[in-house]
């Protein structure tokens, strides 16, 4: 059975994508938004500069090179 740990997101935050259409990408955490539904949006820049939107519900946040 998965278990899902909260863990409040913050700008720098380092970050991996595992769901959704940016799977298996990682990098920083750069804008957070929560839309009028509720669900938390976050863009993601990579090393390379390029940033994507995802759900905050997809990624795991890394603090300190072990993830949370």
């Amino acid at each position: 059975m998965k278990t899902n740990i909260a863990v409040k997101l913050k700008d720098g935050d380092q970050c991996t994508v595992v769901g959704g259409t940016h799977a298996g990408k990682s990098g920083t955490v750069r804008d957070i938004n929560t839309s009028k539904t509720g669900h938390i949006t976050i863009t993601v820049e990579q090393k390379n500069g390029v940033r994507f939107k995802t759900l905050g519900k997809n990624v795991f946040v890394q603090a300190g090179g072990k993830t949370k």
